[in-house]
């Protein structure tokens, strides 16, 4: 692990502590825990954004093979 100094206000260092008393884990652990929660969430929401701009970036090419027509193909081949 690396060690990283934060600030925290008054308030949050009280909060801090009192949750840690009541959960039995260290400060450290209970921040440790509340990035990684903010990191998946941030992932999650750059995930969206990535596929929604994705959407449909083929769907004027003319060089490329009719997908949907095979994929119909296969549909009725296999149903």
């Amino acid at each position: 692990m690396i060690r990283t100094q934060i600030y925290l206000t008054e308030q949050q260092r009280m909060e801090l502590a009192s949750i840690s008393k009541a959960l039995g884990k260290n400060q450290s652990e209970l921040i440790r825990e509340a990035i990684d929660s903010f990191i998946d969430r941030a992932s999650h929401g750059r995930r969206e954004v990535v596929l929604r701009e994705a959407a449909g970036i083929w769907k004027n090419r003319k060089d490329l093979h009719d997908l949907g027509g095979k994929r119909n193909k296969w549909d009725r081949d296999h149903s």
